[in-house]
């Protein structure tokens, strides 16, 4: 065999190894996944809408988003009700490597969650009520794979595989206790909730092999809301100023997986009583400006609400 044909048998040689990851940790990943899946699976104004941003690309590393809302029947049936639907999407990037070259695999993976719980209110007086709820929590997961043709035509591990739109299917069963204070006057309004929940996460059903995993979602959080009037009106009626506090504390395993353990907001804003010309059942629209930060973390977002 002449020397061309000895470079084109080590050049077929080399193509037809299997490409591998480096750093061969997807089911640590996996369990990160899912950790980050414990912020969305609880329903948290601190992280509610929260952006990180990956330094080296100037892009969101991990961003997250949640709409949720909960409230008790009435009075006579305290049957309390919560739900809570989240998306998130989380940009890891990893090394493959035939042996002979690496490359670069930028991947995306896109979380969808939905939270349900029901509850019972306890008076404790008037103003103040004990609330243990029961909540689950299901989720999904999809990787989406951001690479040249050059990495698809080649021969994948399992793992790659995965990242080439593999999913991972979760669900969590848990529950919180809350003790929920609110004092309505004609003209102010105060409603000051402390909670603490436990959810833990557990992959399920057609999950590829390589991702399964699980993690808790514990959250210990306070939060407070004062409204009073600020002297305007409209739709005949008075229009109110807000003012909001929160501070989230991370014990689970979504702790520091983003750098930080707490997260508090400082909001403030203006309600709109819609009550008077109500088509739709909404009696209050809220806007509110928060003021978030936490560990080496900081940043500022707009929250819209509406109360039924």
């Amino acid at each position: 065999m002449g020397l061309a044909g000895a470079a084109l048998a080590c050049m077929s040689e080399a193509s037809a190894q299997q490409f591998r990851l480096l750093d061969n940790r997807i089911s640590q990943r996996a369990n990160g996944i899912l950790s980050l899946m414990a912020y969305s699976v609880v329903p948290d104004l601190a992280s509610s809408s929260l952006s990180v941003q990956n330094a080296e690309t100037d892009n969101p590393g991990v961003y997250m988003t949640q709409l949720g809302g909960g409230d008790t029947i009435s009075k006579s049936i305290p049957i309390y009700l919560e739900g809570a639907i989240a998306y998130s999407r989380y940009d890891p990037t990893f090394i493959a490597s035939n042996g002979t070259e690496s490359r670069r695999i930028p991947t995306r993976w896109n979380t969808v969650t939905g939270t349900g719980g029901i509850g019972w209110d306890f008076p404790i007086t008037d103003e103040l009520v004990f609330r243990p709820i029961f909540d689950i929590a299901l989720g999904k997961v999809a990787s989406d794979l951001k690479v040249g043709e050059f990495l698809l035509e080649q021969r994948l591990d399992r793992n790659i595989e995965f990242l080439d739109g593999g999913t991972m299917n979760a669900y969590g069963l848990g529950g919180a206790v809350m003790l929920d204070y609110e004092r309505v006057r004609e003209d102010t309004t105060v409603d000051v909730e402390l909670r603490y929940t436990d959810i833990r996460l557990k992959t399920y059903g057609n999950t590829s092999a390589a991702v399964k995993g699980e993690a808790s979602a514990r959250t210990a959080n306070i939060y407070a809301r004062y409204r009073a009037p600020t002297g305007m009106r409209a739709l005949d009626r008075p229009v109110r100023y807000v003012l909001e506090f929160s501070h989230s504390r991370y014990l689970g395993d979504q702790s520091d997986i983003l750098g930080f353990d707490y997260l508090s907001t400082l909001g403030a804003g203006l309600e709109l009583d819609t009550s008077k010309y109500n088509p739709l059942y909404v009696t209050r629209l809220r806007a509110v400006l928060r003021y978030m930060f936490g560990n080496n973390v900081s940043g500022v977002s707009l929250g819209l609400a509406a109360s039924f």
